[in-house]
């Protein structure tokens, strides 16, 4: 099993594989920057050799960073949209430079255009940034279908993919406390969503999944994480989603809201029930 914790990356990245590793996961995800706002420090090449090291000798698996909340490749707002690509491309840079095999992006949201407007303006947005030289590959992440947010169907999701010209360098993160919310009923009839994600999106596009319980009911279009089996997917669910075939080869990314401590215990509930 693949699973981390979200680990703030302040302290270097070497701290935080060792922040990872000290609770027993094997991968972590970190912001690229600032969440909502838009510093960023400049890479330190001591830090950097140290965390290319540990991460060899502890074997841990693929990495996943995440773009900033304040991203919004959807945005009607021109200075908005063109931030967003700028902040998008450089961050594309420096995880090329870190070796990060994935970084996660909230689609974004229409603000009243319409959702085919805001696929237009994320698909043209990425077209200008993905280029075939960089290692790291993006991932859309699904999302709740709070406000006017793109992507809380995999038609949507769909829809973007098919518009990006270097569709190699593209897949799908998917967020089990967002689906849920969406309305695709992963406790019930998780077979059935796992066949509607193939046929639409396609099983070999979903690379990592952001493992979380929810705090709202099935559908409630709200985007409120839940620790692991204290929420309205549940434990049982959980176990059922993670081992499923299609499933567990997958990186797992706890977004849980907990510190180390509970990410810990966490970690070691899925592992004792799963391994």
């Amino acid at each position: 099993m693949i699973i981390g914790p979200h680990i703030s990356i302040t302290k270097g990245f070497f701290n935080a594989a060792k922040d990872a590793l000290s609770i027993g996961a094997n991968t972590f995800q970190f912001f690229t920057r600032n969440p909502r706002g838009s510093t960023v420090k400049k890479l330190d090449e001591k830090d950097m050799q140290k965390f290319f090291d540990i991460r060899k000798k502890e074997k841990l698996g693929p990495l996943l960073a995440h773009i900033p909340y304040t991203v919004n490749l959807a945005s009607s707002k021109q200075d908005v949209y063109d931030f967003g690509k700028i902040v998008l491309k450089e961050d594309l840079d420096r995880l090329d430079k870190l070796q990060i095999e994935y970084v996660c992006l909230h689609p974004g949201s229409h603000l009243g255009q319409g959702i085919d407007k805001g696929i237009d303006k994320i698909a043209s947005a990425l077209n200008s940034i993905l280029t075939p030289d960089k290692n790291v590959t993006l991932l859309i992440e699904t999302m709740s279908g709070k406000g006017t947010e793109v992507g809380y169907t995999f038609e949507q999701i769909r829809a973007i993919i098919d518009k990006i010209d270097i569709k190699e360098k593209v897949g799908v993160c998917f967020d089990t406390c967002h689906v849920f919310s969406a309305g695709y009923d992963i406790v019930n009839n998780l077979e059935k969503v796992l066949k509607e994600f193939d046929n639409i999106i396609g099983l070999e596009k979903l690379k990592v999944v952001h493992l979380n319980d929810s705090m709202k009911e099935l559908n409630s279009k709200k985007d409120r994480h839940e620790i692991i089996g204290k929420g309205y997917i549940g434990l049982d669910a959980i176990v059922n989603f993670i081992t499923n075939p299609a499933i567990k080869d997958k990186p797992l990314f706890l977004e849980t809201p907990a510190d180390l401590d509970i990410h810990k215990e966490e970690i070691k509930l899925l592992k004792d029930r799963c391994m």
